[in-house]
């Protein structure tokens, strides 16, 4: 996937091409690699074998690479933010763990393979994802080198936000006492912004302050990732109902076994698809002025719409 690159003074121009493909290749490598370095040999192997089947189970490394292009669009070294990126994908992954349990969804895949429960049990499966949630702000704080101690403290208290009750460990106690029942859009909103979406800015956001951010581009990213994590989950919601289990790599059809309230349930399959693509354009435009940077993220708007899986 190419993307023309422009700037305030051409907008028709071709000034660059962005090879989004090949970017995207580049740096889920490089997560990849890091992901799999910061789970060493320790005791009791078995925990850290549950850690790594679920952490090492590939998907796209949104998060982490959305973390990373916010550092580099900040003018910080990328480097210096992978720490960061580990932990953000951490927290994913323990979200994921948790989520798949028999008591919250009762999922048996995830990622094309059975799911953590399935293969250690409940009750290591449960620890496995609190593992993952300490070593993440492990990661953060004492393997951070040449990172100012100050923007530290910032990303770790972003994330005692995102990963607790204010974001998306309420946002799934919200959605499990939503089953069954008729939810309005603004309870739905505030599922999705919480569960979802508040991960998803986090990565934006710690990145951007990894890399130095001034507030004015931090406020300007706040509104870019309010905008592209509510459209990711709108088009989760679409393909749990388009897309088959073979493709998503999970089980299919469970929002509606379960009787979730999602987009297309109050808005129908064509609203919702315009729902998401309005807020991506609305995500991308808040980022005009930094517009010769930003493909990297401008790109990853638009793939959050386009993706089948």
């Amino acid at each position: 996937m190419t993307v023309a690159a422009t700037s305030p003074d051409n907008t028709s121009g071709l000034a660059d091409i962005f090879d989004f493909k090949a970017y995207l290749a580049k740096a889920k490598a490089t997560v990849e690699q890091a992901l799999d370095q910061s789970l060493v040999p320790e005791r009791p192997e078995s925990l850290r074998e549950a850690m790594r089947y679920s952490l090492l189970a590939g998907g796209k490394r949104l998060r982490p690479i959305l973390c990373l292009a916010a550092c580099e669009l900040a003018g910080g070294d990328v480097a210096q933010a992978m720490p960061t990126a580990v932990a953000l994908e951490m927290i994913h992954t323990m979200s994921l763990i948790h989520d798949d349990l028999p008591a919250m969804d009762d999922d048996d895949l995830r990622r094309g393979r059975p799911t953590n429960h399935k293969v250690y049990g409940e009750a290591v499966a449960i620890l496995a994802g609190d593992a993952l949630l300490t070593r993440a702000f492990e990661m953060v704080a004492l393997r951070s080198p040449g990172v100012p101690p100050e923007r530290l403290l910032k990303v770790v208290g972003e994330l005692s936000l995102v990963a607790g009750a204010p974001g998306l460990v309420g946002g799934q106690v919200v959605d499990l006492e939503s089953e069954g029942k008729e939810v309005d859009l603004e309870t739905l909103e505030y599922i999705h912004l919480h569960k979802t979406g508040a991960l998803l800015s986090a990565c934006v956001i710690t990145g951007a302050m990894i890399g130095g951010a001034d507030d004015e581009l931090i406020a300007a990213l706040r509104v870019y990732a309010r905008g592209i994590g509510l459209a990711f989950q709108i088009i989760d919601d679409i393909l749990d109902i388009t897309a088959s289990s073979e493709v998503l790599g999970k089980t299919a059809g469970k929002d509606l076994i379960a009787d979730k309230t999602t987009y297309p349930k109050l808005l129908g399959l064509e609203e919702s698809r315009k729902r998401a693509a309005d807020l991506v354009q609305e995500a991308k435009g808040v980022l005009k002025p930094w517009a010769d940077k930003a493909q990297p993220l401008l790109a990853l708007a638009d793939y959050i719409t386009s993706r089948d899986r």
